[in-house]
């Protein structure tokens, strides 16, 4: 195990083992709300699909340099982080070259830490560092955890929530006693909420009784605005800000940045 280490960033991992559950499109809006309120943030695209920097409006030509680079090739922070649209907020990239990642951190020295020593290296100070994870468990999300302080659960609202999200837990838990004492769960964050439906209702309720604090009060709307957002390669908070998915993401980054002031207080 590495020695403590100290970060100026808090870096927050955005992680679900489950596909579809709202994940990147969390990563992405709550980091726009946090730049909109003057926080410096950068965020890891850690999936290998790059679906963060395609929500972003990034395009493949200026996706040269990325997160692939900065875990095998020890490129700094500061050398692959492409300035988005949004002010104060930038991005390093995913390539195709991360889907073999998996793969070669298998043999690879220190494979646990590829991610943690590159932001221990970092030149540039930024408030908020956010990862986001591909939708597995493996090496990947692993650098991610042990890079992290906190992790972000974004949780769809449907039956089998729960029962994935227990793995998870265990698996932030052998984190901790293995790689990263310090990680412990910022959150879980319920998307995809739909009023109609009763059973969002009941497993918000089901959530809620097991997790208790541990769940943001912020709820996040199924909403077409969300949903059309990527496409147009803009955040929700920038291609319809009166949207109720704009609105809630920005909720959420308030309730984030007041968990904050408590957790480093």
């Amino acid at each position: 195990m590495t020695t403590a280490r100290v970060i100026a960033a808090r870096v927050i991992a955005v992680a679900n083992q489950k596909g579809g559950v709202g994940k990147t499109t969390t990563t992405i809006n709550l980091a726009t709300a946090l730049a909109a309120v003057g926080k410096r943030v950068l965020i890891i695209d850690l999936d290998p699909q790059g679906n963060a920097s395609t929500g972003l409006g990034i395009p493949r030509t200026r996706r040269g340099v990325g997160s692939y680079d900065v875990l095998f090739d020890d490129v700094a922070l500061e050398d692959a982080a492409v300035v988005s649209d949004v002010p104060n907020l930038s991005i390093i990239t995913s390539s195709v070259d991360l889907s073999g990642a998996e793969i070669e951190l298998v043999g690879a020295t220190s494979r646990e830490y590829r991610l943690r020593q590159a932001v221990e290296r970092s030149a540039i100070e930024y408030d908020y560092v956010l990862i986001d994870c591909p939708p597995a468990l493996g090496l990947l999300t692993l650098n991610a955890l042990v890079a992290a302080h906190a992790v972000m659960v974004p949780l769809q609202c449907e039956f089998y929530a729960l029962e994935g999200l227990s793995h998870l837990v265990r698996t932030i838990e052998r984190v901790k006693r293995s790689f990263n004492p310090a990680l412990d769960i910022h959150g879980v964050v319920l998307t995809m909420f739909d009023k109609r439906n009763n059973l969002s209702d009941m497993v918000a309720a089901d959530v809620r009784g097991f997790f208790g604090e541990k769940v943001y009060d912020t709820v996040i709307p199924r909403n077409v605005k969300v949903s059309e957002a990527p496409s147009h390669g803009k955040p929700v908070l920038l291609y319809d800000m009166r949207s109720s998915g704009a609105q809630a993401y920005i909720h959420l980054a308030g309730e984030v940045l007041r968990r904050e002031k408590r957790l480093t207080a």
